[in-house]
């Protein structure tokens, strides 16, 4: 095992992050929690691995020599995270309640009047003629 925080603290916190940061992104990726498109998911985890392979590998099979440290790979896990809680954020306001509100009925049509019309006085109805009878 290669973690020895008193003698080389930079690497052995180094194996840890990339670790821990891995397992964090492979844990984000395959749970369908935030609602994230299948594409980032399938990232994440592929990340993930990488991270943690990475890590144990550096921490358990490296002998020594040169080693890199991709110091832009923890912006990454960063960044998941925000799009992570971003899409569970826009998933809680997609997906709150909508209140039901019954449909009113429509209101009777309303006959519009010409001007002219409600100015003048309703005619009354001419009488009728009625034949009288003689008798």
């Amino acid at each position: 095992m290669n973690l020895d925080f008193s003698a080389e603290p930079l690497f052995s916190w180094y194996v840890l992050l990339l670790i821990v940061s891995g397992i964090a992104m492979v844990g984000i990726g395959a749970v369908n929690f935030g609602g994230l498109s299948a594409g980032w998911r399938v990232f994440n985890v592929l990340a993930g691995v990488g991270f943690v392979g990475y890590g144990v590998y550096l921490g358990f099979i490296f002998e020594g020599g040169e080693y890199i440290i991709f110091f832009k790979a923890f912006i990454l896990p960063v960044l998941m995270i925000i799009n992570f809680v971003r899409s569970l954020s826009a998933r809680s306001k997609a997906a709150a309640p909508v209140q039901f509100v019954p449909a009113q009925q429509a209101p009777a049509p309303v006959q519009v009047v010409p001007a002219q019309q409600a100015a003048e006085p309703a005619a009354a109805p001419a009488p009728t003629a009625q034949p009288q009878q003689t008798g």
